[in-house]
């Protein structure tokens, strides 16, 4: 009998119910940094600075379930908006799964352990400032890389 597919191979993420969508969530962090966007030609700047409510050291919200009420640029990830976000990470299960990709080897539900994630250096650090100690101008000095 042949083995069964894990439930993101044979669902697409509307079909998928909410516990099986939030554990495609890695819980690297990427997605809680602040970034830059160049409304110009669309340049995505990635910082090393973290949203005001992101735990650095667990990667994960302080306020799950009101963080778009409390912070005006969190945009919460859904079935319906994951192909308009450009700037989710490359290396983000729902982006892979939405463009029809596999999940990386060092995601927990293929590894079962999260500190995969950290172990393949795809985790943000857990030493990472909070973006209310910087003003918008000093926030251009954060910059690390740009996103593709």
């Amino acid at each position: 009998m042949p083995e069964k597919q894990p439930f993101w191979k044979r669902k697409s993420l509307g079909q998928m119910s909410r516990s099986e969508w939030e554990s495609l969530c890695d819980g690297c962090g990427k997605c809680c940094l602040v970034l830059l966007i160049d409304d110009e030609n669309d340049t995505i700047w990635e910082t090393d600075v973290a949203c005001p409510l992101f735990d650095a050291s667990c990667r994960k919200c302080r306020d799950y379930e009101n963080r778009a009420k409390r912070m005006k640029d969190c945009i919460p990830l859904t079935p319906d908006n994951v192909a308009t976000l450009k700037w989710m990470p490359e290396s983000c299960a729902y982006r892979l799964i939405h463009e029809g990709k596999d999940l990386f080897d060092w995601h927990p539900l293929l590894s079962g352990n999260r500190g995969t994630v950290v172990e393949a250096g795809m985790a943000v650090g857990d030493d990472l400032p909070s973006e209310e100690a910087f003003t918008e101008e000093e926030l251009t000095t954060r910059i690390v890389k740009q996103r593709v």
